[in-house]
């Protein structure tokens, strides 16, 4: 049976993530959590959801229910019989007017009855549905260039490795460079430690690691850090939140206020409602507490 595992800041999450991977709804899959999330003590320490998706087994199809055995017909089959139909409308009415044999030998007076049938209509045309509008995934804002080269010495490297021995982490670093941006992969049975709650742990690390890589420096080299590929994650996390928070826009008329959020964040949500000219995203607020604002559009 095919399966999925998923890391997610939350157990839903994880669960919907491996769902999107397998296509399949909840009623046709089991779920397993592997690991429940913990919030650590000030983003450290923190780990992930992680739960095992397996789809289910394949209902064996139910045997054929048995019909009820006919039980003998008292009266033997008609001798003579004839029908006449008469049509009202869209309607057929048929009445038959039979003379039947009794066991007994006897023959009865004929009897009529009615039966009425209704002709087939033709299907009406249904009315074309509002299809109800698709929306593209917004564009991936940390998709790599093809021209990095993977590092071996780099002081992003030297410092992160220090910092997860330290720490007791158990977990691999690469880094890939080019003349502008530094990209950093973590991996291992740890990663999600270095994730922490909602990535607060994984943009302090790589916060402290632009730093290290711009000391000294005249110009600004940019750093990205991921973990077991949690940013690409989290951007269709956020697109889908999006998304999900301008429909009920659209349909109350009310504004909606998301919880504070990082500038890299913030733009992904931006990016993924510029397509929805029925509302509005502005930010508003200070640093670290600065939020974004989904507005019916006047």
């Amino acid at each position: 049976m095919r399966y999925a595992e998923k890391w997610g800041d939350s157990v839903d999450i994880a669960v919907e993530l491996a769902l999107a991977d397998l296509k399949l709804t909840r009623e046709q899959v089991e779920i397993k959590i592997l690991e429940e999330p913990s919030k650590g003590f000030f983003g450290i320490g923190s780990k992930l959801a992680k739960v095992r998706v397996e789809e289910k087994d394949p209902k064996h199809e139910e045997e054929p229910r048995k019909e009820p055995e006919k039980k003998p017909e008292a009266r033997k089959e008609r001798a003579e019989r004839r029908v006449e139909i008469k049509k009202e409308g869209k309607q057929e009415i048929l009445i038959e007017v039979c003379g039947l044999d009794e066991p007994d030998g006897q023959q009865r007076a004929p009897y009529r009855f009615k039966r009425e049938t209704r002709t087939r209509e033709k299907p009406r045309r249904e009315s074309e549905k509002r299809a109800k509008p698709t929306y593209g995934e917004a564009r991936i804002l940390n998709e790599r260039p093809g021209d990095l080269v993977e590092q071996e010495q780099h002081p992003a490297k030297t410092f992160l490795r220090e910092v997860t021995e330290k720490m007791g982490l158990d977990v691999s670093v690469s880094v890939l460079t080019n003349a502008e941006t530094v990209y950093v992969d973590i991996e291992g049975p740890d990663s999600g430690t270095i994730i922490g709650k909602r990535g607060q742990t994984l943009d302090a690390v790589q916060y402290l690691t632009s730093l290290v890589v711009n000391k000294e420096k005249e110009g600004y080299t940019r750093v990205v850090i991921d973990a077991e590929g949690y940013r690409k994650k989290r951007e269709l996390t956020l697109e889908k939140l999006a998304n999900r928070l301008a429909d009920k826009v659209q349909k109350s008329g009310r504004s909606i206020r998301l919880e504070p959020m990082n500038p890299y964040e913030r733009k992904v949500i931006h990016t993924a409602l510029q397509s929805r000219p029925e509302v509005t995203t502005k930010s508003e607020g200070e640093e670290p507490y600065r939020r974004v604002i989904i507005e019916p559009q006047k």
